[in-house]
């Protein structure tokens, strides 16, 4: 088994099968069309307003799906029909909005939700049913949903292949985001090739727990729904679910995936190698991209008794506004990494504890050894910091990905609305 190109989560790749990076995003898989189009959902400072920010991708025909979506309390709109519609039953498009959240907009956000996906059904030739809605952007403002049904018609005409339409598609979906996110893998395997892709948006409210963005990945494996939701539960597991900018976690997380079979079945070991690489790939670019982010770290706790108990430890760390604060400064300040994982309810004996910030040892058995500190500030200060925790209970382990915390968070949220 070997390691997945350019993955931190520490996941491998079964004997027998390759992944290789590849240019793009779901626009490399055949018949996918996809673009955006600018439909004035809201201006804000945050964005250019001749940039789109109406999104639209077509498989062309009903496939299986899977979906996982927010698991905060409050739920936008989207995320309720997106649910429903691939608990129904077989998929083919995504209509997507940024600028708007839809959420806490009560009754009239969901009859709102449910005009757009109408709408965006009819310009496709397609049933409301299988149409995915996804939003981004501001909570509790009403949408404007009449501007987004007026502009589907052009949006449904100007779908196209490509690179540059998936260009469009990912800057529709941007709203904090200063970058588009896309990727895309080959993988081969002993009974053949299959093509994955991705695309996605995020940049601020990233919490461990789903995280906070939008996404679509799409493959051409042969996979049945049951299949789809084996796999990207495992993908999002190791990827979407590990990674944090803020620890604030949002109402519109959506993450699909869609298997349009065209190239076959391949062996489900391999496929699921090539959706975790693609949303490796999307999970790291967003937290790269994090509002005010500097620097990442990769946060490894092994040594641990089960997977649970590792990732949750970590989760306390990556959660952690003082951890985060000195991730910041380049502080090997290793007693807020001790302090954070204390908070969990999985306990642990601290007197077990040892901790690396890269390769220079801070804490061993619990406590302080003598370290060339300032050997230790400059792997702090790198833009990628590698966090080493062994708990020293067992050989479970689990990777994060964190970013710091800075004063252009607080700059960036402290005028999200103005």
């Amino acid at each position: 088994m070997t390691a997945a190109p350019d993955d931190w989560t520490g996941g491998v790749i079964p004997d027998g099968v390759t992944v290789a990076l590849l240019d793009g995003g779901p626009e490399i898989v055949a018949d996918v069309r996809l673009g955006g189009v600018v439909c004035g959902v809201r201006p804000s400072a945050h964005r250019d307003p001749d940039q789109p920010d109406l999104a639209l991708l077509d498989v062309g025909r009903p496939v299986p799906a899977a979906v996982v979506v927010t698991t905060n309390q409050v739920r936008a709109a989207a995320c309720d029909l997106a649910a429903a519609h691939v608990a129904a039953g077989p998929v083919r498009a995504v209509v997507a909005n940024s600028g708007n959240a839809n959420a806490c907009t009560g009754a009239a956000g969901h009859r709102d939700a449910a005009a757009v996906v109408a709408a965006a059904a009819a310009a496709l030739g397609a049933a409301p049913g299988e149409v995915v809605p996804m939003s981004t952007g501001v909570i509790g403002v009403p949408l404007p949903a009449d501007r987004v049904v007026a502009a589907l018609p052009d949006a449904a005409a100007a779908l196209a292949t490509g690179g540059a339409a998936g260009e469009r598609f990912a800057r529709a979906i941007m709203t904090t985001d200063t970058v588009p996110k896309r990727a895309a893998v080959r993988v081969t395997g002993p009974e053949g090739q299959v093509l994955v892709g991705g695309v996605a948006k995020g940049s601020g409210m990233i919490e461990p727990a789903l995280a906070t963005m939008l996404a679509v990945v799409v493959t051409d494996a042969d996979l049945d729904a049951d299949a789809c939701r084996r796999v990207l539960a495992a993908a999002a597991g190791r990827t979407f679910n590990r990674i944090s900018v803020d620890a604030c976690g949002s109402t519109n997380d959506t993450v699909l995936l869609l298997a349009t079979g065209t190239a076959g079945a391949v062996d489900e070991t391999a496929v699921t190698a090539g959706v975790t690489a693609v949303c490796a790939a999307l999970a790291a670019a967003i937290v790269r991209d994090g509002e005010g982010v500097t620097r990442v770290a990769r946060l490894r706790v092994h040594g641990a008794p089960d997977p649970v108990a590792a990732e949750a430890w970590g989760r306390a760390v990556a959660t952690s506004a003082l951890f985060r604060t000195a991730l910041h400064g380049g502080d090997p300040n290793w007693g807020r990494v001790l302090a954070a994982m204390g908070t969990s309810s999985h306990r642990f004996d601290p007197d077990r504890v040892a901790v690396r910030f890269g390769g220079v040892e801070v804490c061993r058995d619990g406590a302080a050894v003598p370290y060339d500190h300032d050997a230790a500030v400059a792997v702090l200060r790198a833009p990628t910091v590698d966090i080493d925790v062994d708990m020293g209970l067992g050989a479970a382990e689990a990777a994060l990905l964190v970013g710091d915390l800075s004063a252009g968070y607080v700059t960036i949220n402290a005028e999200y609305t103005t």
